[in-house]
């Protein structure tokens, strides 16, 4: 069993006997048969490279996140999750470490497309539109400022990369490498699920300013999976601090990429450890998104 200490700050599982499948920049994922384990770990990524110092409840607020919002728009489109809290069997000699951090979930043939919706113009839209008037091959009114809020949310797909970025592509990009059918399905679901949210997350003070769905296929089903509307797929900002014509405070690492910043580091491997009062700012941070969004303290 882990320690009350290892459960605050979990950067790396291991779980002997259970058939590690693959470790990502945050999310340590096991083979179980037709199901997987999802762990969310402490550790956090900036600029595409895993920083050698955790979050401290990082992992938990992803996950527990997660699975308020699964449960919460579960009538649009069926989840993955198969349970978030039950870890008996093969896995109870493990339960200690995985409570609140893990998800047992059923396995998928993943979309190889990331659909991301935008309801504000920031980030690499922002940049695109500079350039072109346009996001993602759609085009966009003349004037618009930096995050500024657009006439209505865009679906703006993006490539799956296996290493460095992700690679913006337009809707009739996404068609051919999917079918227009699937296409279709995927900006129809993800649409109807970020506005859903965006009005959950308004009446508790914060903009959903864009996020990130992933979706698998089970047979012809479309399900939902990976994470939901975290500040980690997410761009969350505190609606009392709006101010379009600029960058905007938000509730995810971003407090981490501006002290990378200012410390001149060169974006390469390895990262700076990062310093006591930058990791208790965003935790911080990420413990405030769960608490306005869920309406309760994180477990």
């Amino acid at each position: 069993m882990a320690s009350p200490q290892m459960n605050a700050v979990v950067s790396q599982t291991n779980f002997p006997g259970l058939k590690l499948r693959g470790r990502g920049k945050v999310r340590d994922i096991y083979e179980l048969g037709n199901r997987l384990l999802i762990v969310a770990t402490d550790r956090l990524s900036a600029f595409d490279v895993v920083l050698p110092t955790p979050i401290p409840d990082k992992g938990r607020v992803l996950t527990q996140l997660s699975v308020f919002w699964f449960d919460k728009l579960a009538n649009i489109v069926p989840n993955h999750v198969i349970t978030a809290t039950d870890f008996s069997g093969e896995l109870a000699p493990f339960a200690e470490s995985l409570r609140g951090r893990a998800m047992l979930v059923r396995k998928t043939e993943p979309a190889p497309i990331e659909c991301v919706v935008r309801g504000y113009i920031t980030g690499s839209g922002w940049k695109d539109y500079q350039k072109t008037g346009k996001i993602c091959g759609i085009s966009l009114p003349a004037g618009l400022r930096e995050s500024d809020r657009l006439p209505e949310p865009i679906f703006t797909p993006s490539t799956k990369a296996t290493t460095g970025h992700d690679e913006n592509i337009s809707f009739e990009e996404t068609v051919e490498r999917v079918g227009r059918k699937l296409a279709e399905r995927l900006r129809d679901t993800s649409i109807e699920i970020y506005n859903r949210a965006v009005e959950h997350a308004a009446a508790r003070g914060i903009l959903l300013a864009d996020t990130k769905f992933e979706f698998g296929l089970d047979g012809d089903q479309l399900i939902w999976i990976d994470e939901a509307l975290t500040p980690d797929s997410s761009r969350l900002w505190p609606a009392d601090e709006y101010e379009p014509g600029r960058s905007q405070p938000s509730f995810d690492k971003q407090y981490v990429r501006d002290y990378l910043e200012k410390v001149g580091w060169n974006k390469q491997p390895p990262a700076p450890a990062l310093p006591p009062e930058v990791v208790k700012a965003t935790t911080a941070k990420y413990r405030e998104a769960y608490e306005r969004i869920t309406g309760h303290a994180l477990d």
